[in-house]
């Protein structure tokens, strides 16, 4: 006898994208590869599994994905260190150097897939879960901040969404967050007894993270720490303000924050987010910054560059509270057949459908008309093509209406020769 198998489920924090949820899936992401390309953005792909000392020096030993959220193993057959990536840009800055990619010019590339993360799952946050990463890399500029800044208020607009804002903040360059962490120190220390236990734990190791909590009993403290803004030199003002001036032109507004500092030790001068109110607590859609040591930091050549992250999930997610996210049907013309003969000849036909550009299903297997109505009718098809021992005998297909709004004049079902078949449903459907 055999033993049963007990059923297996996905990992916690791991969603699967069913057939239905795909399609809006597959939507998002065409027209974010249009969008990119009419920014001149390539696609490049790196690899899942890196060696895990390329996050721990790229994002820093004492960020909280390094320290807590990371899936990092050892692999048994070569003994050597693997973290699945958590998020894209050190890799991508990984391969730029390795392949030598900014020898003769700079580069706009970009890259969609899964990234991994050993958090809590909640709404709009998973293990797994899915990012739009695009870095700009060798460019030094405010011109390039205010770009991508540009660049995402017209992702939005083309999505249709509206009730998401701009933040935005300088960390200077690292000379400044020294002298700014120096005194942000010193200032923890006098309120040690506001602060919770975590950021006790992060006062000397990421302070700028302490300023960033969500802790209610530590508000006021944080609001009126030193803000790192003011002490930023006239080099770091003048790219900021570049950056704002050319906002300013574009028509987009903006907040300035000077508690936002993002997660990842690499970023300096430019950081941004765009946030909402619909996400509940995971309001962050996109966010980024400008990390122009984190090429030199690798490895490479000293190179300026800067990028940003769109949580698909997130976006997603926004997408489906601003419009009817209806399930693509699965063809548009579904045949119908009844008989050998005629099932032989709804496969040619469907075949030359498909030629024309037409999406379409032939019924599987034998039933009654009645069953395969059915069948069509959940399909979500425009439109079916009967095909029984009549229609052969006349050289013709039965064509019966199934979602569109019939034209002035036109019945919801006709007859056309097999000869004209295709070419007429190209035009109609």
């Amino acid at each position: 006898m055999t033993q049963s198998f007990q059923k297996v489920r996905a990992l916690t924090g791991m969603k699967d994208v069913l057939p239905d949820t795909s399609a809006q899936w597959e939507a998002l992401e065409a027209t974010v590869r249009e969008w990119l390309a009419a920014y001149g953005y390539r696609n490049m792909r790196t690899p899942v599994l890196e060696h895990t000392r390329l996050f721990t020096r790229g994002i820093g030993e004492v960020t909280d994905i390094v320290e807590k959220e990371m899936y990092s193993f050892t692999d048994a057959l070569n003994d050597e260190r693997l973290t699945m990536r958590p998020e894209f840009t050190a890799g991508m800055v990984r391969a730029s150097i390795e392949h030598n990619m900014l020898y003769d010019r700079p580069h706009r590339v970009y890259a969609m897939g899964p990234v991994f993360r050993h958090e809590k799952p909640q709404r709009g946050r998973y293990r797994q879960f899915h990012q739009i990463d695009v870095e700009a890399l060798g460019f030094a500029g405010p011109d390039i901040d205010a770009e991508l800044i540009v660049m995402l208020a017209r992702l939005w607009k083309l999505l249709g969404l509206t009730d998401i804002r701009l933040e935005l903040n300088s960390l200077g360059q690292a000379g400044e967050r020294a002298a700014h962490r120096a005194a942000l120190i010193e200032y923890l220390e006098q309120h040690k007894d506001v602060l919770d236990e975590e950021a006790r734990r992060r006062m000397h190791t990421n302070p700028l993270r302490v300023l960033d909590t969500k802790n209610p009993a530590m508000q006021d403290m944080a609001d009126n720490a030193p803000r790192l803004f003011d002490f930023l030199g006239a080099d770091s003002l003048a790219h900021f303000q570049g950056v704002c001036d050319r906002l300013q032109d574009a028509g987009i507004a903006y907040r300035l924050n000077p508690r936002l500092v993002r997660g990842l030790d690499y970023y300096n001068l430019t950081v941004f987010e765009w946030v909402t109110d619909r996400l509940g607590a995971q309001g962050t859609v996109c966010g980024g910054g400008r990390y122009d040591g984190l090429i030199e930091l690798l490895g490479g050549k000293p190179a300026p560059a800067v990028g940003f992250a769109i949580g698909v999930e997130r976006l997603l997610d926004l997408c489906a509270q601003s419009a009817d996210q209806a399930a693509l049907p699965e063809c548009q013309v579904y045949l119908i057949h009844q008989g050998a003969e005629a099932q032989r000849l709804a496969a040619q036909l469907a075949e030359k459908m498909r030629d024309a550009g037409l999406r379409a299903i032939v019924h599987a297997g034998s039933a009654g008309f009645k069953s395969q109505f059915k069948r069509a009718d959940a399909s979500g098809a425009t439109l079916a093509v009967i095909l029984g021992d009549d229609e052969i005998a006349s050289g013709t297909a039965s064509v019966k209406w199934l979602r569109e709004q019939v034209a002035e004049g036109q019945s919801q079902q006709e007859t056309i020769p097999l000869d004209r078949l295709v070419t007429e449903l190209t035009l109609k459907v």
